[in-house]
């Protein structure tokens, strides 16, 4: 597929009536800063390169797109209101965002329904409002091939629960928690700590103490990059299941040579398939062999751009009444394969990657 030259991103969500008029612009909401912040240039190239491959093939509605990025990476209440008012004004016609879940929350409460949303990274679970559309993986499906995998194959039956405090992590722990009894597998302690989290160490020796054979960590960002360098240098063995761990955030632990970090999720860079291939190479294409590396939080904002045209060509406008009646059956084609809405969400494989130096080793699937 040929690329178009770059797609505008205004940085400044206040220069953006400075935007031609005749652009459709899409708020690209991402951490460029806080606990997440690392996401931010992968996921932000990945829009651009979403947005060119659309304007390449006409736009949408006969429009090009341009980026409109909000950062992320700020409290829900920030993020909801900056949204939120540059819909009211006519400035961004629809959203695209891949951010943590009570950002989302947010976001979702202060939209209520006046401009579509696509939600891209793995999410709680429970229900979908009208307007939004999330292409991650839920809570109850994203964990449950490591927790298999690791009982099976490293006989993991005691589990450390650890995780930062909000909406997701404690809903993925609900989960988990379901699944490993059905594993007849147990609990041996459970912590939710506040993101940008210090006292890494007290964490480790709490860890240490509970004797556990692996622990689930949904920590995010720099917290769970935090707590693997020291988990590292403590010299603790025991399994290391992530639900929010990608490549950038391996190579900021230095990488792991292990055997024994994990992580679910739905995409890694390295998976062996003809549309990631072709993604790796348009995506180096656009950016130069030293861009940040492709990974899961990233892709979903390429997928999320892709998915939002897909939505408003079926639609023929962004009209979220108009959006919600056609929304089952969108799809696109990305680096994991053929996604289609079904309900405003999709049914994708989880991936089980293991950590080999500084890239992820896929070795299960569901």
């Amino acid at each position: 597929m040929h690329v178009a030259d770059p797609v505008t991103v205004v940085i400044d969500p206040l220069e953006a009536h400075l935007v031609r008029a005749e652009t459709l612009r899409v708020g690209l909401v991402v951490p460029v800063s806080g606990v997440l912040g690392l996401l931010g240039p992968c996921a932000i190239n990945c829009a651009m390169l979403g947005a060119a491959e659309v304007n390449a093939a006409g736009g949408v509605l006969g429009r090009p797109v341009e980026l409109v990025l909000v950062d992320g990476g700020r409290s829900p209440a920030e993020v909801a209101r900056e949204i939120s008012g540059l819909v009211r004004a006519g400035v961004v016609q629809a959203v695209v965002g891949t951010h943590a879940s009570d950002v989302r929350v947010a976001v979702e409460r202060s939209l209520s329904g006046s401009a579509p949303f696509v939600y891209t990274p793995p999410y709680e679970g429970g229900a979908r409002k009208p307007g939004v559309y999330y292409l991650g993986e839920p809570a109850s499906q994203q964990v449950g091939p490591g927790l298999d995998w690791l009982v099976e194959h490293r006989r993991a039956r005691r589990w450390f629960l650890l995780g930062n405090d909000y909406v997701w992590p404690r809903l993925v722990h609900a989960s988990a928690r379901r699944h490993l009894r059905a594993l007849s597998a147990r609990i041996v302690g459970e912590r939710l700590v506040p993101s940008g989290t210090t006292a890494m160490d007290a964490l480790i020796e709490e860890v240490a103490a509970a004797r556990p054979d692996a622990v689930l960590l949904n920590l995010i960002g720099s917290d769970l990059v935090a707590f693997n360098r020291a988990f590292a240098a403590s010299g603790l063995r025991c399994a290391r299941l992530c639900g929010a761990l990608e490549e950038h955030g391996l190579l900021a632990v230095g990488g792991d040579t292990t055997g024994e970090l994990y992580a679910a999720m739905g995409y890694f860079g390295s998976l062996v398939t003809e549309a990631n291939l072709g993604l790796g190479e348009r995506y180096a294409r656009m950016f130069g062999p030293q861009a940040p590396s492709l990974n899961g939080h990233g892709h979903g904002c390429y997928e999320g751009v892709l998915m939002l045209a897909a939505l408003a060509g079926r639609a023929g406008t962004l009209s979220v009444p108009a959006v919600e009646a056609v929304a089952d059956g969108a799809t696109v084609t990305t680096g994991r394969g053929l996604l289609t809405l079904r309900d405003r969400h999709v049914l994708q494989r989880v991936y089980v990657g293991r950590a080999e130096g500084l890239d992820f080793s896929v070795i299960a699937s569901a």
